[in-house]
């Protein structure tokens, strides 16, 4: 759930980059902290809550051309869940007070069956917390598009976007930062919409 900030004006907005192992979640905040324009100070730490084989990752920043809603600057909160499935607790505590997410696919076939456990998993944690992705912004990128066997984005959207209303998806090879920004410039616009459209979230 957004928090506004009263002492510094500010609508602090999570964003959880959402996947399975080794599918580009940390190649994609890595990007978009190396390479975000804010002015000086305006971008935290990227740090890293590592384990023996996994990691969770978050860094928060405010744009430069940081939208203002009923005078509040709007502070982006991004973090990574762990891709294995022995860290589903901690994927859970990072999914409190979400906001948006960015569901991150593996392109490759052999990678189509850690893609769908994963996206139910999404979900699945989600309930846990009595929410549910579909009324929660989200978009999908489907990494590594850079690899020779991945399969084609018709094979992509079926397995992951067969909906009645598809979300935004974008190809993306993260290591390259291609498709990075395009993905969290979509999911910053839904969430800027989705607190225009609602009014004020709660406040710190």
């Amino acid at each position: 759930m957004a928090i506004i900030n009263q002492a510094t004006k500010e609508l602090q907005v999570k964003i959880v980059y959402y996947g399975p192992a080794m599918c580009g979640k940390t190649t994609n905040l890595v990007q978009v902290h190396d390479h975000v324009q804010t002015q000086a100070g305006n971008k935290g730490k990227l740090v890293s809550l590592a384990t023996s084989s996994d990691r969770t990752l978050f860094f928060d920043f405010l744009p430069i051309e940081a939208m203002s809603i009923k005078g509040f600057k709007t502070k982006f909160q991004l973090y990574t869940v762990p891709g294995q499935v022995i860290y589903n607790t901690t994927r859970q505590l990072v999914l409190r007070g979400v906001d948006g997410i960015v569901f991150c696919a593996d392109s490759q076939y052999e990678k189509m069956q850690e893609n769908l456990e994963s996206f139910q998993n999404l979900q699945d944690n989600l309930k846990s917390l009595k929410l549910n992705l579909n009324e929660i912004p989200h978009v999908l990128q489907y990494n590594k598009r850079d690899l020779p066997n991945v399969a084609p984005i018709e094979y992509l959207d079926f397995i992951l976007n067969n909906r009645e209303v598809q979300v935004p998806s974008f190809s993306a090879a993260a290591h390259k930062c291609e498709g990075v920004f395009e993905t969290l410039n979509m999911i910053t616009r839904m969430l800027l919409h989705k607190y225009v459209n609602q009014g004020q979230p709660q406040h710190a």
